[in-house]
């Protein structure tokens, strides 16, 4: 991803200071160098990069910090902040609400990906229950309106445009009319990419807002543009107003720092993030998750949502119920394939949790892991119920792999390599065995049930020197049984 790489830098630098024995001056500015070299590198704008600098100067005074201060703590804390502060405006954007009318026009650059954003921002909104639609108000680009249906169709969602008419005023203002007659709740109005050198664009982006009043104007910003991210985004506010940011492309190998900066210039959040070309691969942006996930320091509550979403809330204590008999079946293997999948991209997943970074997972690797789940799962779909359904991976003989093997077009070699993999899961599913399940309206913590001891037989051995030892565990467990969304998961929490 853009920024696993900016991440990946600044937690190095981090990490260096963590190492030094004593914390004095040059091993703060050592760190804060490395940092800002970082964010430069990243296309970040300068002016932005020496405020941040300056601004820990002033917060991290270490003649004036205590014996008994944590430096370490404090400096990491600093960052932190001065990093969400660069990508806060400090006031939240316009929100859309079910069942009263709103409209919103999105506007960016050409080739910025506005109208694949258009789609996701609509299919997104579906998903959760508004009826959204889309009008194609781009009569500059040929084939804008082709692609427009092309996704809309496939989404599923009503869409309006003409090959005929030229003047996008006149279809922006019919096709909101018209669904505003048909209630739809989220009207998303798709205008012609521009620069700033061009004027006659730029007041037609005007008219196309006179006419159509929209609650909220959205400025979609590749993350590839680099440094000229600021002057483009300040042209934008300055003739429409601007009240988010979508940044796309953000699965590249662009440095993606300019697009950041491009908050700063419209003086907008940025609302969603584009990490995929799929219809589904689109992230709502908070500043303090996504801040702690490029520090490495993960996003729990982030995380708890992807399972609450995967995780139907009457499976989950089921699924701790088979996790506590330790007994693991393909079945299990194969329904948590399905979670993990539907969870979205595995490196997006893995990014949320404390002690991992982006960077470990490059972008190929992910793909090929992805795949090979879904292989796993063809194969198993052509297991019987009793193959699905036993603990005992002797039933497995050669015969029935080369069965299943032939039923799902695959080498037996794959199917030998899916019940290691499988033999591998069940040893760790094993050493959950006996844990104890907080019955319905128990006030218990995940982690007086869930120890760290437990924990610790089933990481893998470098995941837990990441996290920082037994010690790291301990805290990120005391830090999962205070999170309520976790206690409800399990169980746990007041009903």
């Amino acid at each position: 991803m853009v920024l696993a790489q900016l991440g990946g830098s600044i937690s190095r630098a981090l990490q260096q200071m963590s190492n030094a024995t004593v914390i004095d001056e040059k091993v703060l500015n050592e760190c804060l160098n490395e940092i800002t070299r970082a964010l430069l590198q990243s296309d970040v704008q300068f002016k932005l990069v020496r405020d941040m600098q300056t601004n820990i100067k002033k917060i991290v005074n270490l003649d004036d910090l205590a014996a008994g201060h944590n430096k370490r703590k404090i400096i990491q804390q600093a960052v932190f902040n001065e990093l969400c502060k660069m990508l806060d405006p400090g006031k939240p954007s316009f929100t859309p609400k079910k069942g009263k009318t709103s409209v919103i026009m999105f506007v960016g650059l050409q080739g910025s990906g506005k109208t694949t954003t258009c789609t996701k921002y609509a299919y997104y909104h579906q998903k959760k229950g508004w009826k959204p639609a889309l009008v194609c108000a781009d009569t500059f680009r040929a084939g804008a309106f082709d692609q427009l249906k092309q996704n809309a169709t496939k989404a599923k969602i009503p869409f309006y445009g003409s090959y005929m008419e030229s003047d996008p005023v006149k279809i922006a203002e019919e096709g909101v009319e018209r669904f505003k007659k048909e209630n739809c709740d989220l009207i998303i109005v798709d205008t012609s990419g521009r620069h700033k050198q061009e004027a006659a664009l730029f007041e037609e982006m005007r008219q196309v807002s006179e006419a159509t009043k929209p609650d909220l104007v959205i400025f979609v910003m590749d993350s590839s543009i680099g440094q000229a991210a600021f002057d483009q985004a300040q042209a934008f506010k300055q003739s429409v107003a601007v009240g988010a940011v979508i940044v796309t492309k953000m699965d590249g190998h662009a440095k993606g720092g300019g697009a950041l900066s491009a908050v700063a210039a419209t003086k907008s959040p940025v609302i969603f993030i584009g990490t995929g070309e799929h219809m589904d691969e689109f992230e709502v942006f908070d500043v303090k998750p996504f801040v702690s996930r490029l520090l490495g320091m993960g996003d729990w509550s982030g995380f708890m949502d992807k399972i609450h979403e995967v995780v139907p809330m009457d499976q989950q204590p089921e699924l701790l119920q088979k996790l506590s008999e330790g007994n693991f079946t393909l079945r299990i293997m194969y329904e948590q394939f399905q979670n993990l999948l539907k969870m979205g991209p595995i490196s997006q997943v893995f990014s949320m949790l404390p002690g991992f970074s982006a960077e470990l997972m490059p972008k190929g690797r992910e793909k090929e892991s992805q795949a090979k789940l879904k292989r796993y799962m063809t194969m198993m779909d052509s297991m019987t119920d009793e193959e699905l359904d036993s603990s005992n991976p002797k039933l497995m003989n050669e015969s029935r792999m080369m069965r299943i093997a032939r039923g799902s077009g695959r080498r037996i070699q794959e199917v030998m390599e899916m019940m290691e993999e499988y033999k591998r899961l069940a040893k760790v599913w094993s050493k959950m065995k006996g844990l104890k399940i907080p019955k319905k309206g128990e006030m218990s913590a995940l982690s007086r049930n869930m120890n760290a001891q437990h924990m610790s037989k089933v990481l893998p051995p470098q995941i837990l020197k990441q996290i920082g030892g037994m010690g790291g565990l301990q805290s990120l467990m005391k830090q999962m049984g205070s999170n309520k969304d976790m206690m409800g998961m399990f169980g746990g929490g007041d009903k």
